[in-house]
């Protein structure tokens, strides 16, 4: 198929890889434009336009993909379909029925599970035992359209959003070169979206990462996980921002009655627990300011840090 790819993050070069490895002409990739990146405020690529460009495809990056130009651009493509995986504008009916086969996104959950901007570390904060991708006949709603395949994967004990954001990747990848497949085969049943069983998968932002430990360490384990390796989840320590990478639900009982939340109740070589609204929390990963990612027992050898200090104080 002649396709028109539209992605930007590295979630969906996997995928603009596979179709091309798949023997299909992608005509133009479109993606978000450039932005300053890092201390110097150097422009950056996004990723999609990295890999686009590695592969002599032509590269687009309308600020308004809604702009009658942009439109008029796609038309004379004349492409037999569109692919669109985390591009990050949302799309005019005029561009989802402008190709034959019409759009197909590729989103990062089992729909109508999670939808909306970030549902792959929703999946683990929540403490789903699977997720997994679903490709989508696009329409007008958000992730509302039409389900074309699904595949499933199981979320590990210790997954974190980084690492079902590379597994969700490297499915997507396949599952979108085998609806391409099947639509062109006329394989294929679309089936129509129920209601959502789950909240709206809301875009992360830094504010989510401050741990409130007046929550119970299970959640709390989970957020740390979930938001592993972005936007991280952090509490202050000695007016100190601490960035907590790993954690482990303590299993020796509920902590002590008479501490407070966020109350270091035990100090170990290797790591120090934590009280919280139930249970208690064993730190494994940390960072601060100026430092590398450490765990805990380095940490200790450097820093003195007393049974009774409370984190999450000003």
């Amino acid at each position: 198929m002649k396709v028109i790819f539209m992605g930007t993050p590295d979630f969906s070069v996997g995928t603009l890889e596979a179709l091309i490895e798949a023997g299909h002409e992608v005509v133009l990739a479109v993606t978000q434009p450039d932005k300053p990146k890092g201390r110097g405020k150097e422009m950056q690529f996004p990723p999609v336009k990295e890999a686009a460009l590695r592969h002599g495809i032509e590269v687009y990056q309308p600020k308004r993909i809604r702009d009658q130009e942009c439109v008029e651009k796609l038309a004379s493509c004349q492409a037999d379909i569109m692919v669109v995986i985390a591009f990050g504008q949302i799309l005019p009916k005029e561009i989802l029925e402008m190709t034959p086969y019409g759009c197909v996104n590729v989103h990062a959950s089992l729909l109508p599970k999670y939808r909306g901007a970030a549902p792959i570390q929703w999946a683990v904060i929540n403490g789903e035992k699977e997720s997994g991708v679903t490709t989508m006949q696009m329409d007008e709603g958000l992730d509302t359209g039409d389900m074309l395949l699904k595949t499933t994967v199981a979320l590990d004990e210790k997954e974190t959003g980084g690492s079902l954001h590379d597994k969700l990747a490297e499915a997507g990848a396949k599952l979108c070169v085998e609806t391409l497949k099947g639509l062109e085969e006329g394989t294929i049943q679309p089936q129509k979206q129920g209601e959502s069983p789950t909240e709206y998968a809301k875009m992360l932002n830094k504010a989510m990462g401050k741990i409130d430990w007046n929550q119970d360490a299970v959640s709390i384990e989970r957020l740390i996980r979930g938001l592993n390796p972005w936007p991280s989840a952090y509490t202050t320590w000695d007016n100190k921002t601490m960035k907590i990478w790993a954690a482990e639900v303590h299993k020796g009982g509920t902590g002590t009655e008479q501490a407070l939340p966020g109350e270091i109740i035990a100090v170990s070589k290797h790591d120090f627990t934590v009280q919280t609204g139930k249970g208690s929390l064993t730190v494994k990963e940390l960072q601060i300011p100026g430092k590398k990612r450490m765990d805990a027992g380095a940490f200790l050898r450097g820093y003195p840090v007393e049974k009774g200090t409370r984190l999450g104080e000003s």
